[in-house]
């Protein structure tokens, strides 16, 4: 299921990245691997504040879509 479904608070195991290479790039540039943990913090209208790899991350909606969990 896409990050945006998950739930705060909740640990989740990255699945899959989807998108362009461009876009895989960035979010691994980011700490989003497969294979790693990642926790959400706080949503605000669908935008993320998340815990990945000891570091607060702030993403779009968006690219949340694309991180499969």
């Amino acid at each position: 299921m896409p990050l945006t479904f998950a739930s705060v608070g909740e640990e989740n195991c990255i699945q899959k990245i989807g998108g362009n290479t461009e876009t895989k790039k960035f979010l691994e540039s980011l700490g989003f691997v497969v294979g790693g943990t990642v926790i959400i913090v706080n949503e605000i209208n669908g935008n993320m504040i998340v815990n990945v790899k000891e570091s607060r991350v702030a993403i779009s909606k968006e690219m949340a879509n694309k991180i499969l969990v």
